[in-house]
């Protein structure tokens, strides 16, 4: 379906029901300062799939996407899928907003599998984020076409973007579907690799964290040796709560359903020593199997085209040494910058609660996307990687 609307931005669009508020929420900061007045045609639709979890315009289909088309167009596409399991709105108020201010096109995708039980789909383990995969360069190559077509002539500039899943996907696509893009711009990407990647140090945090709280020392060193960051102490409740036992078990449950028989995800916060239980995961003593099922979609770091790469370092899902600064060594082949963004954590949206403590990553991702431009242009090169200090207007401003 397609809409013309005088605004596609979330300041009409969540107006006239053409974004899901809810899919965004708590991505950023309450000061964040999004443009708005962009007129231009929105479409939604889906490409064929058989699973059913987006309930989005009670299709209850998957591989549903939205292409946002900007009246006034600067001939540049940006391309993304949904960072979590989140849906195709997600990147609304972080990303649309501001590419579509710039003159982009905008296409995401909910990547063919939302929520929270996103690995019961596919028939073998990994194929759901396999999927993924495949539903970004679906949507890459339908939305150059589409855009092409309604402009009138072909698309100029193609950027792959996204956030923690996005960013993965924004790495792989690059890696395997350079042709497609000019560049990329990685946000808090996930890493995964045969040998490492979450598994190699959730567990830890759902086994020792109780430890923590409980005042033990020593938990709280095996912590920090697992990658968790020096000083991020004050996330680590939080993220008990929120991320790190539903992360593990349902990501475990992608790679290794027979890790918790008949019950594939396992069981909830269950205590070290209970049978099948995710605190206890010990990835490297598991089958070869699993390891081949993570194989089938990890990364290289070879990649074909300029990337940008920023992680923040607080994150507390993904901790950047066992993430961003892994990849950053990885990499090979085109041009690339690593940007480690002090103060940053996985979800912009604590800052609010930690403000003092805390920086959101959003306004160095426009920076970054804006130094990516301008590469591409030849019209200036990006500075070095480094550490990005903490500024004062750290809501709404970033220089790298």
């Amino acid at each position: 379906m397609s809409a013309c609307l005088s605004d596609l931005t979330t300041a009409g669009t969540a107006r006239t029901g053409h974004t899901d508020p809810a899919d965004y929420a708590g991505l950023a900061a309450a000061g964040t300062r999004n443009p708005s007045n962009v007129p231009g045609l929105q479409v939604d639709g889906y490409f064929p799939d058989g699973s059913t979890s987006n309930t989005e315009h009670g299709w209850n289909h998957d591989a549903q996407f939205v292409l946002r088309l900007p009246d006034r167009w600067n001939g540049g596409l940006v391309v993304t899928g949904a960072p979590g399991n989140r849906r195709q709105y997600s990147l609304d108020s972080t990303i649309s907003d501001w590419v579509l201010a710039q003159g982009y096109a905008f296409a995401a995708t909910d990547k063919g599998n939302t929520g929270a039980a996103f690995f019961a789909d596919g028939r073998r383990p990994g194929d759901a984020i396999a999927e993924w995969n495949r539903r970004l360069t679906q949507l890459t190559v339908a939305s150059k076409a589409a855009t092409a077509r309604y402009y009138g002539h072909r698309v100029r500039r193609t950027l792959v973007t996204g956030i923690s899943n996005g960013g993965y996907l924004t790495r792989w696509q690059l890696e395997n579907h350079p042709e497609l893009y000019d560049g990329g711009v990685d946000w808090e990407g996930t890493l995964w690799r045969a040998d490492a990647n979450m598994f190699t140090y959730l567990p830890t945090a759902l086994r020792e964290y109780p430890r923590v709280a409980a005042g033990d020392p020593a938990a709280h060193d095996a912590m920090l040796a697992a990658g968790f960051a020096p000083g991020s102490d004050f996330l680590w409740p939080y993220h008990d709560q929120v991320y790190w036992d539903l992360t593990q078990r349902i990501y475990r449950a992608e790679f290794d359903p027979g890790f918790s028989p008949g019950d594939p995800a396992g069981s909830p916060f269950c205590a070290s020593g209970s049978p099948h239980c995710d605190a206890d995961y010990d990835y490297a003593s598991r089958p070869a199997a699993v390891h081949r099922a993570v194989a089938r979609i990890a990364l290289t770091g070879r990649i074909g085209k300029p990337l940008i790469s920023l992680q923040g370092t607080l994150d507390t899902l993904l901790p950047i040494r066992t993430d961003g600064d892994v990849y950053a060594r990885m990499v090979r082949g085109a041009p690339f910058r690593y940007y480690r963004i002090a103060g940053g954590t996985h979800t912009d949206g604590l800052y609010d609660t930690y403000p003092d403590r805390l920086r959101p990553i959003l306004p160095c991702y426009r920076a970054a996307l804006a130094a990516m431009g301008a590469w591409l242009s030849g019209s200036a090169t990006p500075p070095p990687g480094g550490t990005v200090p903490r500024g004062s207007d750290v809501v709404n401003s970033c220089s790298l």
